[in-house]
């Protein structure tokens, strides 16, 4: 207990005890004030349960970006073909690009609110809409798609902290997002295990209508790219057969180590 939280708590057991301010009142017995002490050292121990929306914000994307000028470089691996990407902040939005078969880079701009989600792709100088029905569409033909690369759901209203989960040996909270009305995509609920430690999102699962799981994120290692930030460094995307559970296919995602970087976390 702190200290000072225990210095009263001996104080107001004294007070209940003797009584000596409150005129012609009888003095509580010993017992009663034990009683009385326990409550308040029991209410003085209670901390508040972690925010979910607030663990969350914090392993957004973007949170890791505010902190890296060039934005994280990488690429994305599915068996023999390599696609380079790069994620950076532009103002308070994100932007990514990639290069399919050593052509030239696409580029995109994600503005995203709490009750919006807006994807544009840069095109000859000009932005313009992105068709919602294509957020499910893969990326170079890799497991990911542009709602994957997105991680929109960090931005999904109303989490719930389901609790505290082991995920690697990594003590992780596990966090429940449900799609939002009339949103597109092909997830309607989203579990993410945030690391308790060091912030960072470590599993990603997402599922369908009927609670198949669609696709699963395994974040092998992760980076510390300034203090107390860390983000990831490797991480594993795998597609499923939401009937069976089957693992169809695997896309393996790295990303650089940025300038000015810290240390390697998890291996």
């Amino acid at each position: 207990m702190v200290p000072t939280v225990r210095v009263f708590l001996q104080e107001v057991a004294a007070m209940l005890v003797q009584s000596p301010g409150i005129a012609h009142a009888p003095a509580m017995h010993p017992m009663s004030a034990v009683l009385a002490i326990s409550v308040f050292a029991t209410l003085a121990g209670v901390a508040a349960p972690p925010d979910a929306k607030a663990i969350l914000e914090g392993a957004r994307i973007s949170a890791t970006l505010t902190k890296l000028d060039d934005g994280l470089s990488g690429n994305l691996r599915k068996g023999n073909q390599k696609t380079p990407v790069t994620l950076f902040l532009k103002g308070k939005d994100i932007q990514f690009q990639f290069a399919e078969n050593n052509g030239p880079w696409r580029v995109f701009h994600m503005r995203i609110g709490e009750a919006t989600f807006n994807l544009f792709e840069m095109i000859d100088g000009k932005t313009r809409g992105f068709p919602p029905d294509k957020l499910v569409q893969s990326i170079a033909g890799t497991d990911l798609t542009y709602e994957d690369l997105a991680l929109r759901f960090f931005y999904w209203p109303n989490p719930k902290l389901e609790g505290q989960e082991n995920v690697g040996g990594q003590s992780c909270h596990k966090i429940r997002v449900n799609k939002p009305r009339d949103s597109a995509g092909r997830y309607e609920v989203v579990y993410v295990w945030v690391h308790v430690k060091f912030g960072a999102f470590m599993k990603i699962r997402g599922h369908d209508k009927n609670g198949g799981v669609l696709k699963e994120f395994q974040v092998e290692d992760v980076m510390q790219i300034a203090k107390d930030v860390w983000t990831l460094r490797k991480m594993q995307v795998a597609t499923h057969d939401p009937a069976s559970g089957r693992r169809l296919s695997i896309t393996d995602v790295t990303f650089d180590t940025p300038k000015k970087a810290g240390p390697g976390g998890l291996r």
